[in-house]
């Protein structure tokens, strides 16, 4: 069972005989009530709500049962037993809706360190509400797959994370990225053994780095030593070959990191936006100096916005962020080819707003960068796509570019919940775990089966939204799915199923699919079982 999930009590029934409604015989007639004066907050006699003379039960079932917050709001809303104080500690003027938002908020792995002062600024952060605090982590563990297994396609290698916090890599290696203490390739999924007895809740990869958060906060690093480096190329030549702490960040509790081209980005417990080799001015998105490893925070509009969701692509990020009045999207960098969704081509040099989430009436839920467009899951699972549509990518039937975000009506039939881009690709995970794709076919990354197009290529690119048919017949439900953001590196992709199994396909040319190639194999096109259990 998931570390962030709870059971919810099942109630037996006994001594009940299976009868048809017709077999039931009523001997005598029923005596009449008077119907009582109708009560909702309990008192002696409560009337038509008894359980309001007991309130910690009432309060055991809201916990037990993980309302949504928007339930536990309509439960106030309609009715005033749920908003009258209920003289509980914490806090006796909280109401039984607040309590139980309080109550699953303690669940949460991030929220159960912190001390009542940052538990306190955090919910003023939030709106001043438990209910808004609780949206704010639930949003955050869902976009993120926080403290569940995962696996990362980076360029040239991987990492995956199993459920209780393990890591493994593979791939290439020529940085130290691999974390093994060496720059040997390893192309079968090994654990990192320095980190035995540290729990890892999210991981990043970037161009000859790998990131990895722990669930108290702390950050490892190893592989190029820069937070700045070029994908292609390296200013410079220092790597570490075992993961490190980041002391610059010892004193801010990080739940996510993602590591664009020329710059990284990480984001806060209390959902702040941090950047290191940000750049300013003209060069939004690229580093100044290579060897600038303090983070910075965020300016701008989402100082007093917690942001639940970062995404990094190439020089420019997007931040989910979760308000009182809803979940948005706003978009800071280099705007070249319309991926900041704002309906130019201009550079931004602080967070903007994506409005256009408002005029489609789309609450994201999921933002995902690629290279050069980007994407967004909505709550109604529509999926919109923007930026520069090269191959295909944006899955509207075309090559064109797009400024601002554009619901991909291809997939008005699909309920989709995941959403994954990378150089020129997407892929689109629907409630039912079905697996689309479109864009760049190039090293078999989209993961149909290989056939000439009309100039000879192998792997054709896909316009519109297709379903990944060798996704479906392995019989599971795709929970994740991650495929490599890099411009510089072929492309491969990972699917992991609801059970913990792991499938790799695309480039393996340097081990990175944890599968071993043969002879002159550098790819696989359909998808094949990687050697480890995530589950």
């Amino acid at each position: 069972m998931d570390a962030t999930t709870s059971g919810t009590p099942t109630i037996q029934y006994h001594n009940i005989t299976d009868q048809t409604i017709t077999a039931i015989v009523v001997a005598t007639p029923l005596p009449t009530f008077q119907r009582q004066q109708r009560h909702c907050f309990g008192n002696s006699t409560p009337g038509e709500f008894p359980l309001s003379a007991n309130p910690s039960i009432v309060l055991h079932v809201l916990t037990a049962c993980n309302l949504d917050p928007q339930d536990l709001a309509k439960l106030e809303a309609t009715c005033s037993f749920f908003r009258q104080p209920a003289n509980f500690a914490p806090d006796l003027a909280l109401s039984l809706s607040e309590l139980a938002a309080f109550d699953m908020c303690r669940k949460r792995a991030i929220f159960k360190p912190m001390t009542t002062e940052e538990r306190q600024d955090l919910k003023q952060r939030c709106g001043g509400s438990w209910k808004l605090v609780l949206r704010y982590l639930l949003a955050g563990e869902a976009c993120c797959r926080r403290e569940k297994s995962q696996a990362i396609a980076g360029p040239g290698h991987s990492i995956a994370v199993t459920s209780k916090g393990d890591v493994y890599s593979f791939g290439s290696n020529s940085s130290g990225q691999l974390g093994h203490g060496t720059t040997d390739e390893e192309w079968r999924p090994r654990p990192i053994r320095t980190l035995q007895g540290i729990r890892i809740i999210q991981a990043a990869a970037g161009a000859g780095r790998t990131m990895l958060i722990t669930d108290s906060g702390q950050v490892y690093a190893f592989g190029k030593d820069s937070f700045g480096e070029a994908e292609y190329g390296g200013q410079g030549s220092k790597v570490v070959t075992s993961p490190q702490l980041v002391e610059s960040l010892k004193n801010i509790f990080v739940v996510q990191a993602a590591i664009g081209n020329f710059f990284t980005a990480v984001l806060s417990r209390e959902g702040r936006v941090y950047t290191f080799s940000w750049g300013n001015d003209g060069k939004l998105g690229h580093h100044t100096d290579p060897n600038d490893m303090e983070p910075h925070p965020l300016l701008g509009a989402l100082e007093d916005i917690p942001v639940v969701q970062i995404a990094a692509g190439y020089c420019y990020l997007l931040c989910l962020a979760c308000q009182p009045s809803g979940m948005s999207v706003y978009s800071v960098g280099c705007g070249l080819g319309g991926k900041l969704g704002h309906g130019t081509r201009t550079d931004e040099k602080f967070p903007r707003l994506i409005e256009q989430f408002q005029t489609l009436n789309i609450q994201p839920m999921v933002v995902a960068a690629g290279a050069w467009h980007a994407a967004v899951v909505g709550q109604d699972g529509r999926v919109c796509t923007w930026g520069w549509g090269r191959y295909g990518c944006l899955g509207h039937g075309n090559e064109e570019c797009e400024a601002a975000p554009k619901v991909v009506e291809a997939l008005t039939n699909v309920k989709a919940v995941h959403v994954a881009t990378g150089d020129y690709t997407t892929f689109v995970v629907s409630e039912d775990g079905d697996v689309y794709s479109f864009g760049c076919g190039e090293s078999a990354s989209l993961g149909h089966n290989a056939v000439n197009d009309e100039q000879g290529n192998r792997h054709a690119n896909v316009l519109n939204p297709e379903l990944v048919t060798s996704l479906k017949q392995i019989n599971e439900r795709v929970v994740q799915i991650s495929l490599t953001n890099s411009i510089y590196w072929n492309a491969h992709t990972f699917a992991l199923t609801e059970s913990g199994k792991l499938y790799g396909f695309g480039a393996g040319d340097k081990g990175q699919l944890g599968i071993e190639l043969v002879a002159n194999q550098t790819e696989r096109v359909n998808p094949e079982r990687v050697d480890i259990d995530l589950g």
